[in-house]
């Protein structure tokens, strides 16, 4: 495999990487993301989404809550007024590398609220909310979108065109329509045209979850880099490996099931340190499925895990499972 030059200039930012944490809502959280950090220092990392709405009237402060060492890193916000949007920029740039602006989330109530996927059908106001975040702060700022709203409306291009004549300096897109919310197989054939269109970087986003796959889009949308989301879930070193098997062709092994365990307890230790332990537990629940996926009886040790409210309990279960999995 030819090496690639893995350098990719963001605006006035220089990312050596070209894999991306991709956000996640409830997920890419601030534990998440200092636990990937401790495999890469050069991938990006993206915050999960943050309400401009919520973040001006300081609610629920986990959401965007960094310790400022978290360098490059993108702070996603989400909105639709372009006001409310340059203000929670301008909180948030302190401790940013770049401001990403949700325009892909398909969920149904960031959608009727006007936010997220919803602005692809309002190039106009995506326009408007761009340039008023661009003229707020002083470091690159970005986006994120999908393919379009329906397979019959796919605007992508015409998006990421717009974008970029309202200033921003990289987009992302998932290789689906907000219609197909995350069934079906990420298109990222359909991410090619964007080849020779825009003259800022690009990113594919959807279905990358192994270093083989990882090489595979890139080839194939011929993105500049790559967005992972959900695999990362249960493999925290994914990102790393994905950026060793691009940067130096060496293909490393996924993690083995005791591995994944002596992970997985340092995530939950994490979020237990984070949010104090019954949170913690009871947050941590969507990732057990992540961790613990296509192990015998993985049914009944799923079951048991997020029944489980007793620290000690969850650390025996634990301990079966890398035992007898």
């Amino acid at each position: 495999m030819q090496k690639l030059d893995q350098s990719i200039k963001i605006g006035n930012v220089i990312l050596n990487s070209r894999v991306a944490l991709a956000p996640l809502a409830g997920i890419t959280d601030f534990v998440m993301r200092k636990l990937i950090r401790k495999y890469t220092s050069t991938c990006l990392l993206t915050t999960e989404m943050i309400s401009s709405e919520a973040l001006i009237q300081r609610q629920d402060s986990n959401i965007s809550y960094t310790d400022g060492n978290e360098t490059p890193a993108s702070f996603q916000i989400e909105g639709h007024k372009p006001e409310l949007m340059a203000r929670a920029a301008k909180i948030l740039e302190p401790n940013a590398t770049i401001i990403d602006i949700n325009m892909g989330c398909p969920i149904n109530k960031i959608v009727k609220g006007n936010d997220g996927c919803s602005l692809m059908r309002n190039p106009e106001l995506a326009r408007d909310i761009l340039i008023a975040v661009k003229e707020s702060i002083n470091i690159p700022v970005t986006c994120k979108f999908r393919l379009g709203w329906g397979q019959d409306s796919k605007n992508f291009v015409e998006f990421a065109q717009l974008m970029q004549d309202a200033g921003a300096s990289m987009v992302t897109v998932h290789a689906r329509t907000r219609t197909q919310l995350y069934s079906g197989e990420a298109d990222w054939k359909e991410l090619s045209k964007l080849r020779g269109e825009i003259d800022i970087p690009y990113f594919a986003n959807g279905d990358i979850t192994s270093p083989e796959k990882a090489k595979e889009c890139l080839e194939i949308s011929k993105a500049d880099g790559i967005a992972i989301g959900r695999a990362a879930m249960g493999d925290l070193s994914l990102i790393y490996r994905v950026e060793k098997y691009l940067n130096d062709n060496i293909l490393l092994p996924e993690p083995d099931l005791k591995e994944k365990i002596a992970m997985l307890k340092s995530h939950l230790d994490f979020q237990i340190a984070f949010r104090g332990e019954q949170t913690g537990i009871k947050f941590f629940r969507k990732f057990y499925p992540c961790y613990i996926k296509n192990i015998r009886g993985g049914a009944e040790y799923r079951h048991r895990l997020v029944t489980e409210l007793k620290y000690d309990n969850i650390m025996s279960i634990l301990d079966e499972i890398a035992l007898n999995g």
